[in-house]
C-alpha cells in the first residue's frame, strides 16, 4: 500500500501495488509536468481526503481527466481509459510518499506521436 498527496495535503489518496515501473511520456502535457506514471486498475486507488477540491483538465482527444489540487497545482493523478477500453488510474509516482524514484526501472514512451 503505497500514500500520496498534492504538495499542500489537501489532496490525498492511496494506491495498492508494486510499482515495477514508471512511463517516462514525452508528450507536450507529461514532459512539462515531469510525471512518472504508474498506470493502476481503478480498484486499486482511492481518495482519502480532498475530492471535493479537486479541478479537471483535459486536453487533445479529451480521454483523460487530468485532475489537480487548485490550491497548490499538484497532479497527482488522472482517470481515463486505456487503448482498448479499459479504466485506468494513472499515479504521478513523485507524488507518492517514500518512493525511492532511482530505483524504479523507466519505460519510454512517444507520445508525441499519439
Amino acid at each position: 500500500m503505497h500514500t500520496g498527496s498534492c504538495h499542500c495535503g489537501t489532496v490525498k489518496f492511496t494506491v495498492e501495488g508494486d510499482i515495477d515501473q514508471a512511463i517516462e511520456c514525452n508528450c507536450s502535457h507529461c514532459s512539462r509536468k515531469g510525471f512518472l506514471l504508474w498506470f493502476v486498475e481503478p480498484e486499486a486507488f482511492r481518495i482519502t481526503a480532498g475530492a471535493d477540491s479537486l479541478a479537471t483538465y483535459t486536453f487533445n482527444t479529451h480521454a483523460i481527466q487530468h485532475q489537480f489540487c487548485p490550491t497548490c497545482g499538484t497532479q497527482a493523478f488522472a482517470q481515463g481509459r486505456t487503448p482498448d477500453g479499459k479504466e485506468s488510474r494513472a499515479i504521478n509516482i513523485r507524488c507518492l510518499d517514500d518512493v525511492d524514484l532511482a530505483t524504479i526501472p523507466r519505460m519510454p514512451v512517444d507520445g508525441r506521436k499519439f
